[in-house]
C-alpha cells in the first residue's frame, strides 16, 4: 500500500479506504471528511459555498441559484492537490449538491498536467454500494476486501431474513424544505429494515414534493434525515415538521410514531455504515 497516493473527494469513500485497511494511503481528503476521526487531520482539498449555520430552506434556495448560474457549490484547491501528486483520485458522479463531480475533477488534473487516476463511485442502490466498496477496495489493493465486504453482505442479508412480516407505512423525509423525499440507497435499507416506503423513488434520485401530497400518504411512521444534520439539528427540523397542522391527522404524527436520525452516519453517506442504518431504522420501524 506504500505506493498509493490517494485524494478522496467523498466523506463515503474516505470511510470505506480506512474501513478496508487502505487508511495509511489516504494523502487529502475533504472538509466533509469526519470519518474516521483520523481522517480529520489530513489536508482538506475542498471547500463549499455553503456556509455553516444555514437554514434548509437557505441552503436550497443558495443551491439553485448556484446550478441556475452554472457555478459549482465545492471548489477544489488545485495547488495543494499538485503538491500532494496523487496516485488515484475517488470521486462521484452521483450528485452535483454532495461532491466535485468526476468530470470537473479531470479537467483539473488535465490542467495541473497530474495523471492521477480518477475512480468515480457511484451505486444507486443498497446492493450496488456494497458492490462497489468492493470495487473500491480491489482497485486500491486493500488488504482487507474480500473478508470485511462479506461479512457486510452477510449481515445485510440477515437482516433483510428477520424483517418482520407487518410493514408500516414509513416516509422519510431526506430533506425538510422544501420536502425531498428518498431515493438512491434509502427505500432498500427502509425495505430491509422491516418498513414500506412512501414517496420513495428505489434506485433512482431524491425528489421534491408537496406539503399536499405529505399530508395525503398516511403514512404510519415518519423519519426526517437531512443531508449534511446530526441528530440534533434533524430533531430540530422533525420539530417544524411535526408541528404543521397540514399534517395532524397523519397516523404517524396521531400515534407519536415520528423520530429524527443522524443522516450523514446511518442514511446519505453510502460506505459500510448504511447497514448499521439498516438496523437503526428497524429500532425505530419496529420498536
Amino acid at each position: 500500500m506504500a505506493e498509493q497516493r490517494i485524494v478522496s473527494l467523498l466523506p463515503a469513500t474516505t470511510e470505506i479506504l480506512y474501513w478496508l485497511g487502505a487508511g495509511p494511503s489516504v494523502v487529502g481528503v475533504t472538509y466533509e471528511c469526519t470519518e474516521p476521526a483520523d481522517a480529520q487531520q489530513l489536508p482538506h482539498v475542498t471547500d463549499t459555498i455553503i456556509p455553516d449555520g444555514a437554514t434548509p430552506a437557505e441552503i436550497d434556495a443558495l443551491i439553485s441559484a448556484a446550478i441556475a448560474e452554472g457555478k459549482q457549490l465545492y471548489t477544489l484547491d488545485e495547488g495543494l492537490l499538485r503538491d500532494l501528486d496523487p496516485s488515484l483520485i475517488v470521486t462521484q458522479d452521483l450528485c452535483r449538491v454532495c461532491a466535485l463531480p468526476a468530470g470537473s475533477v479531470a479537467d483539473a488534473l488535465r490542467h495541473l498536467s497530474l495523471d492521477s487516476t480518477v475512480f468515480s463511485y457511484d451505486p444507486m442502490t443498497l446492493d450496488e454500494v456494497v458492490d462497489s466498496i468492493e470495487a473500491l477496495g480491489i482497485a486500491v489493493g486493500a488488504p482487507e476486501t474480500n473478508e470485511r465486504v462479506a461479512a457486510l453482505r452477510d449481515r445485510l442479508a440477515t437482516l433483510r431474513a428477520s424483517a418482520p412480516p407487518n410493514r408500516p407505512k414509513v416516509l422519510m423525509l431526506e430533506w425538510p424544505d422544501p420536502p425531498y423525499t428518498p431515493g438512491h440507497w434509502i427505500p432498500d435499507q427502509i425495505e430491509a429494515a422491516g418498513g414500506e416506503p412512501l414517496l420513495a423513488h428505489p434506485g433512482g434520485r431524491s425528489s421534491a414534493t408537496s406539503w399536499d401530497e405529505i399530508a395525503a400518504c398516511e403514512a404510519d411512521v415518519v423519519i426526517v434525515a437531512p443531508c449534511g444534520f446530526d441528530e440534533a439539528a434533524a430533531r430540530a427540523q422533525l420539530d417544524i415538521v411535526t408541528s404543521r397542522p397540514d399534517l395532524a391527522a397523519m397516523p404517524a404524527l396521531v400515534n407519536g410514531r415520528t423520530y429524527a436520525i443522524d443522516a450523514d452516519a446511518y442514511v446519505v453517506r453510502p460506505g459500510p455504515r448504511l447497514v448499521d442504518g439498516v438496523e437503526e431504522l428497524r429500532k425505530l420501524i419496529h420498536p
